[in-house]
């Protein structure tokens, strides 16, 4: 075996995250909020209304191009799949907020039942 066919035979395939068990709530909000401080105000009165009891796994904002876990998309250069969304996902995720179309980005969980 090659070594270019050694090292695809250790690498999964890229795929698309898979959101089967994630709700998606896509906003264009007019007017849009002003910053990350007001669109995660927003976000977490729809995941209350959504989950109740909730906690935040992930986000991003593309405005000063920031993700929280911090650096989780370094290992994520050549993926499908930025590492914010990959980790909300992996992390228990239930909802997706998509505010401005990617502009602000957020994950939750629902507390309830852990």
């Amino acid at each position: 075996m090659s070594e270019p066919e050694a090292d695809a035979a250790f690498c999964p395939p890229r795929r698309a995250a898979d959101y089967s068990q994630v709700r998606s709530i896509e906003l264009d909000p007019a007017p849009m909020p002003a910053d990350y401080r007001a669109a995660m105000k927003l976000a977490e009165k729809l995941a209350k209304e959504a989950l109740g009891e909730h906690m935040l796994i992930s986000w991003y904002d593309r405005d000063r191009d920031f993700e929280s876990p911090q650096h989780s998309s370094e290992c994520h250069q050549d993926s499908a799949v930025p590492g914010y969304v990959d980790y909300g996902l992996n992390h228990g995720a239930r909802l997706k907020v998509d505010i401005g179309a990617g502009r602000f980005v957020f994950f939750f969980m629902p507390l309830e039942g852990l």
